[in-house]
């Protein structure tokens, strides 16, 4: 259990030209996904909106965590929604190649 306040894990969204991006910031793990479901729920319904999740600031992510991702991934992919993860951190990467789960995700490098 993490209880260096430095490490809480945020989610922030904001939206520009059709698009919107959650950045991820913290440790995202069994004990904050409830809430973290609760906000992406009606972000990931939104087929209004491309969806981009920012890794950049996450530093950790375990395999609820995961699941929510690809749960997400499966609902936009359903209704053929735009869905990308971008700024991967390596550490996360390594976690997504040895699970074999990078293939499905879209990603982008930082763009600026």
């Amino acid at each position: 259990m993490n209880t260096n306040k430095n490490e809480k894990f945020t989610a922030t969204s904001q939206v520009e030209d059709g698009t919107c991006t959650v950045f991820l910031r913290g440790e995202l793990d069994l004990s904050v996904a409830p809430d973290f479901r609760q906000v992406m729920e009606p972000l990931a319904l939104n087929d209004k909106q491309d969806l981009v999740i920012n890794l950049k600031d996450l530093k950790y992510i375990d395999s609820t965590g995961i699941g929510i991702l690809l749960s997400i991934l499966k609902t936009r992919h359903g209704m053929k929604a735009d869905f990308l993860v971008q700024e991967v951190p390596e550490q996360i990467q390594k976690l997504f190649d040895m699970t074999g789960i990078a293939k499905f995700f879209a990603t982008q490098e930082n763009s600026q």
